[in-house]
């Protein structure tokens, strides 16, 4: 057993797990969470428009980082990994954020490629699934880019086949199209024009219709699942597993995309951090989900709480 610690930092949030990962004899990995954190920090605020990571998204990454490192410590880590994704792979001054992460942390972040990140998040989404309801098709709905990826399970190991990561997610396509509060009924035509668009590339690079089962990923897909199932506040164990359709996808971003920002914020399950774009992911989400009908006759979502975080456990153990 060893105790291990993971950081994932996106476009709109880093999060924290500390994690005992149990590797048995036939190779298989158990993991019992220690601690698991979620902080939004926006690192992507603008990158799209400017190219660069802002001050003041620098300022807010590094004030969680400083907490999370006192938590992993105090929790007796043996091995730590960071690994960011999409807002610094665009970045043009992400040297600046690689040096505020070596001195904080102790250890560089590894800015990962879109594939690897699809594959990590595979691996975490697929462990809870019976190997019989494979191929899997996971979708990671992040800030900036969302993955598609396919594979099997074995109840061991994961056997990717396709995988592809494309620029677009919740705070990229709020910023580039998403202007009004509520949105107006051109931007939300100019966004899922946008969505289709750029997913396109995905759907062209993985043979979805291979899946048999859909998972989906990531705090667009776990918020939207709570908001659908009205919760009084947000449940991980009760959002995990759960299955959406295609109706109540659809329904439940209608019902976001016709709020103003005050009504999204009165929601309880929605995180402070995602109000102002939770409506952006559900479109991307929306297009997913009847694309994949279209090109899958998939018309279910299965909703998983267990991600990029959990393959990056998995990796250390």
């Amino acid at each position: 057993m060893a105790r291990v610690a993971a950081i994932d930092c996106g476009t709109n949030s880093i999060r924290l797990l500390v994690a005992d990962v149990t590797v048995r004899e036939d190779g298989s990995r158990w993991l019992r969470d220690v601690h698991r954190e979620m902080r939004i920090v926006r690192l992507g605020q603008g990158v799209d428009a400017t190219g660069l990571l802002a001050p003041e998204a620098l300022a807010r990454t590094r004030a969680a980082l400083v907490d999370y490192t006192a938590v992993l410590r105090r929790k007796g880590a043996e091995r730590v990994r960071m690994v960011a994704t999409s807002a610094t792979r665009d970045a043009g001054n992400r040297a600046e954020f690689f040096a505020m992460t070596g001195e904080v942390l102790g250890v560089e972040a590894e800015v990962i490629s879109g594939d690897e990140e699809a594959r990590l998040s595979f691996t975490g989404a697929v462990a809870d699934c019976e190997p019989d309801d494979g191929p899997f098709l996971v979708a990671d709905i992040g800030g900036g880019s969302t993955e598609l990826v396919l594979g099997g399970w074995n109840g061991v190991l994961g056997d990717v086949e396709a995988a592809r990561s494309v620029d677009i997610g919740c705070v990229r396509l709020t910023e580039r199209c998403l202007h009004s509060d509520p949105p107006t009924q051109g931007e939300i035509a100019t966004a899922v024009s946008v969505a289709t668009e750029v997913l396109g590339e995905a759907f062209a690079a993985v043979p979805v219709a291979k899946a048999r089962t859909w998972i989906g990923v990531a705090g667009t897909v776990t918020t939207l699942a709570a908001v659908a199932r009205e919760l009084p506040a947000y449940d991980a164990e009760r959002t995990h597993l759960t299955r959406l359709s295609l109706d109540e996808v659809r329904e439940t971003t209608e019902r976001l995309l016709a709020m103003t920002h005050e009504q999204r914020a009165a929601i309880p399950v929605i995180h402070p951090g995602r109000v102002d774009v939770i409506a952006g992911g559900a479109v991307v989400l929306r297009v997913l989900a009847e694309q994949l009908a279209e090109k899958a006759d998939i018309t279910e979502l299965l909703v998983s709480e267990h991600d990029i975080l959990d393959g990056i456990a998995f990796a250390l153990a």
